[in-house]
């Protein structure tokens, strides 16, 4: 049986420490502003009864993807696997993913990537800190940044301007056999990411011994992130 992969989260064990952030922005070199995996807060009441809520979210892998439905090149696509990846070569930057994505997860590069490594040459400290293009030209980085890993996963691996992006599951570490960074970085064990045809598979019995949640059922999406053990 072809692999379904999906994630759950369990938000007893999330401690809102933004390590699964951090991975992904490090795995993936993504842009300030552009984050694949980002989280939610809210705050309820009023002291000293106060309730706050801590929900990560990222790309939901969509089993019936509003964003791959309306894409009209094919750039937004499914695999067999059930990753929603994107092609950033043939991505006309016409943004109707983003219009259709109700979680708010799609990203648009309006500008070329860390063109501020290339440009900006003031210092937060004069003489006394380098400016983001010394940095840059010390370091001998290629420009723009790019993500060897996506360029090995078969797409652009630079990003340009006027294309969208988003979460790819790491994909690309899926393939070698590794979870998502996102999963590997947290300190809490609090995500899990597996073959949901799996019946055995640690995502699957956790599945089976919880009433998990999605973000925005309403919208018949079928995500492939799942929610468990969420208080309230």
């Amino acid at each position: 049986m072809t692999k379904k992969y999906g994630m759950v989260i369990d938000l007893h064990r999330c401690v809102g420490c933004g390590a699964c952030d951090l991975a992904c922005k490090s795995e993936n070199n993504t842009p300030v502003g552009i984050n694949w995996a980002s989280h939610t807060t809210e705050t309820y009441g009023v002291f000293p009864k106060v309730s706050y809520k801590h929900t990560p979210t990222l790309c939901n892998h969509c089993e019936d993807a509003p964003c791959v439905r309306v894409c009209p090149t094919h750039a937004m696509h499914k695999t067999d696997e059930g990753f929603v990846v994107h092609d950033p070569s043939i991505c006309i930057g016409c943004k109707s993913c983003m219009l259709a994505d109700p979680y708010g997860v799609i990203f648009f590069n309006k500008e070329h990537a860390f063109l501020d490594f290339a440009t900006d040459t003031s210092s937060a400290v004069k003489d006394g800190t380098f400016s983001k293009k010394e940095l840059s030209d010390k370091a001998k980085a290629p420009f723009p940044n790019f993500n060897a890993a996506r360029g090995a996963d078969g797409y652009e691996a630079v990003r340009r301007k006027g294309a969208v992006e988003k979460c790819s599951f790491c994909n690309h570490r899926v393939a070698k056999g590794l979870s998502p960074a996102c999963v590997v970085a947290c300190p809490a064990d609090a995500r899990i990411f597996g073959d949901l045809n799996d019946e055995k598979s640690k995502i699957a019995t956790t599945l089976r011994a919880h009433k998990p949640t999605v973000l925005l059922p309403e919208k018949g999406t079928n995500p492939k992130v799942f929610y468990i053990r969420e208080y309230n």
